[in-house]
């Protein structure tokens, strides 16, 4: 019971990491044991093994699957090593899910030789023969000892640790990224050793969602609206969706479409009122970034584009601002303290905004709480516009991308993950592109970043920072977000949020000018909508089964 009750419990202390990877062995010794269970009840021998089973391993934290097996098949069905690992081989798969280095999970190698001893040596053993190989295939050994360091599986620093993505690379079939420039980045940055030694193993499969519970169940009001004028087959053929292209300029259909949007305003206006005691127009833009709070998703670069349209406002009042929702939701990992600093500081920003009588109806801000499927099923089908604005060469694929821009939200978002293929799918005349791409990002870090020189010279940047840093939005702690601002001018700001402010804030007056023209904003927001047939969950899963498990249908 202790060892389920919390997934992903806190690992910031010794006995949490120990409890996490005490339910990682649990959750995977369990699914493998039942697996070869009912395999053998059918089959008198292991020849059929990997013909008949594919494991995949999404991410690394069930990748103590592998030597899990390995186990299974040496030590309880007494089957030769060398026949064990060739099957291994080809039952596993691997998604990867991150280009961070310090987001690949590895474990101390003292913590494993306590806790799972035997799988330790079993790593150790997989390890030598494929250093081994290593040396036989590339010659020279002197000349090898940086690449056989690179892709050792146990890191031989300070404190010895296994890297599970390795582990995972080298026991997994194929390997695939969840987006064309995750997967070409896997294969130019951590991976490229590997890519090298095995030609053709990493493959692309961009993401996808399901358009029957984020069409169809969470926005009926549009689904009926489509179905009327394509038909109900989209549900499970999304491709039908681009027939509604013609009707981006049919004055009926964008009056239709206007009306379910309002509809769905409405509704979550009532839910934030109910939920946070707020409350918010639906004559109002909703700008929408719901997702996990992160420093690479840069909601710290919405604060300050908020932050910095506050002050316009209250510098000119009488101005004709288009009146503007913002709306925050996402949840932060249990030890991240920086990002739970940003939650802070998005709440204490709405409290002054929101009780400023010289913004009332210009500008609201809101941190809706207890984010979910539930509430995303809520806010994604009344958002007006989509933030997708992580740094470029940071985001693997994104899904919520995908959710908002199937519901008709535009998209503001950086060159990075999937925002490319919606890009590309959609047309750029069709969303704000701002920013860096990831070679800009990797030039303007090797040329040396100086957010101090970007700070000095942007006067309204200055200033925003110059407030959140003296505690104008936590006049009860005006220390208490100098964190946040010493990241960014004292420590380099890693994710190039100054970088891209000046672009980004551009990126807002367009989305300004072109909400003015609201036959426009439907239009485009239409074409997005006709445009998603490539994001469905449907063609995800038909290449994973086809290309990487090698799973038929099954005829009913």
């Amino acid at each position: 019971e202790n060892v389920s009750r919390v997934l992903y419990p806190d690992d910031s202390t010794e006995d949490g990491r120990e409890l996490r990877l005490r339910q990682e062995y649990f959750f995977v010794s369990a699914s493998l044991q039942d697996l070869l269970r009912r395999y053998f009840k059918t089959q008198p021998s292991v020849e059929q093994l990997a013909d008949k089973i594919a494991i995949h391993l999404n991410d690394t934290h069930p990748a103590i699957a592998v030597p899990e097996l390995m186990r299974l098949l040496v030590d309880v069905r007494h089957i030769p090593w060398t026949l064990a690992w060739r099957l291994c081989t080809k039952i596993f798969s691997y998604t990867n899910h991150t280009l961070m280095p310090e987001a690949m999970e590895t474990w101390p190698v003292s913590l494993l030789e306590r806790v799972l001893p035997r799988h330790m040596k079993i790593i150790y053993d997989i390890n030598e023969l494929f250093l081994d190989q290593v040396r036989g295939a590339q010659g020279d050994a002197n000349n090898n000892g940086e690449l056989l360091r690179r892709v050792s599986l146990i890191d031989e620093g300070a404190e010895r640790r296994v890297r599970m993505a390795n582990l995972s690379v080298l026991a997994s079939h194929k390997v695939n990224g969840v987006s064309k420039l995750h997967t070409q980045l896997l294969r130019e940055t951590i991976f490229s050793d590997f890519d090298r030694l095995f030609p053709g193993r990493f493959v692309n499969r961009t993401n996808g969602i399901t358009p029957r519970r984020w069409l169809a169940l969470a926005n009926p009001d549009l689904s009926r609206l489509i179905d009327r004028h394509v038909g109900r087959g989209w549900r499970t053929k999304l491709s039908q969706l681009e027939r509604l292209a013609p009707l981006a300029e049919n004055k009926e259909f964008i009056a239709a479409f206007r009306a379910a949007k309002s509809a769905n305003k409405r509704r979550l206006a009532d839910h934030v009122a109910r939920l946070t005691g707020t409350a918010i127009s639906p004559d109002s833009l909703y700008d929408v970034q719901i997702k996990r709070i992160h420093e690479y998703k840069r909601q710290l670069l919405n604060v300050l584009q908020v932050v910095t349209r506050y002050n316009r406002i209250v510098a000119d009042p009488n101005a004709d601002w288009v009146p503007r929702t913002v709306l925050f939701a996402g949840k932060a990992a249990s030890a991240y303290f920086m990002a739970k600093l940003i939650i802070n500081l998005i709440n204490d920003v709405a409290a002054v905004i929101n009780a400023d009588a010289r913004v009332d109806g210009h500008l609201k801000v809101v941190f809706i709480p207890n984010y979910g499927v539930s509430m995303a099923t809520m806010i994604i089908p009344a958002a007006d516009l989509s933030q997708q604005i992580s740094t470029a060469g940071t985001e693997a694929s994104g899904t919520g991308n995908m959710k908002l821009a199937l519901n008709g939200a535009l998209t503001l978002g950086t060159e990075d993950g999937a925002n490319i293929e919606i890009r590309d799918a959609v047309g750029a005349e069709n969303m704000f592109v701002f920013g860096l791409d990831a070679a800009g990002v990797r030039r303007v870090r090797e040329a040396g970043h100086d957010p101090r020189a970007i700070y000095d010279s942007n006067p309204e940047l200055k200033n925003t920072l110059d407030q959140i840093g003296s505690g104008y939005f936590s006049p009860d702690d005006c220390s208490r977000y100098q964190p946040l601002v010493q990241a960014l001018l004292d420590h380099g700001d890693h994710y190039l949020l100054l970088a891209d402010y000046a672009e980004y804030m551009q990126a807002h007056d367009r989305v300004d000018a072109l909400y003015r023209d609201p036959q426009r904003w439907s239009a485009m927001a239409i074409r997005n909508v006709a445009a998603m047939g490539p994001f469905s969950s449907d063609r995800a899963i038909s290449e994973y089964a086809d290309g990487i498990w090698r799973a038929q249908p099954i005829s009913l």
